[in-house]
């Protein structure tokens, strides 16, 4: 599903909207340590969706065990959904992921993810939510 407008809110909103811990994540680009977020592993069929907007971001048939403890995709499922920024955090230089349509921080983008794409969307499960498919 691709949005056409942007969603745009106060902090004070978004703050309302999310609880702590996705808020830290989403608005202020953080990240849930390694292996704890509650989609690294999952393993059921469906869509992957922005916490913050809705925005369909990835489908299970993208995910793919990186081992690097954070959900993995070697590509989104609306391109029009995913943006990048250049982050120079940390004394490194990244690709940030965000969502396109709500400017929420998803994760990072690696070139050293498999076949067909090569790439490896790191995201945060916090980032996330899950629709599965309906079995």
């Amino acid at each position: 599903m691709t949005q056409s407008k942007k969603v745009e809110k106060t902090k004070a909103e978004w703050r309302d909207q999310l609880d702590p811990e996705t808020y830290r994540i989403t608005r202020e680009k953080g990240t849930e340590p390694a292996f704890t977020g509650k989609y690294h592993d999952n393993k059921e069929q469906g869509i992957y969706l922005c916490v913050c907007c809705g925005a369909e971001l990835f489908h299970a048939n993208e995910k793919y065990n990186s081992g690097s403890g954070w959900p993995s995709f070697w590509q989104p499922s609306v391109k029009e959904n995913i943006a990048t920024e250049t982050d120079l955090g940390y004394g490194m230089v990244r690709t940030e992921v965000l969502c396109s349509q709500c400017d929420a921080h998803l994760g990072h983008v690696f070139n050293d993810g498999p076949r067909p794409t090569g790439m490896r969307y790191c995201i945060n499960s916090a980032s996330l939510t899950f629709q599965k498919e309906p079995s």
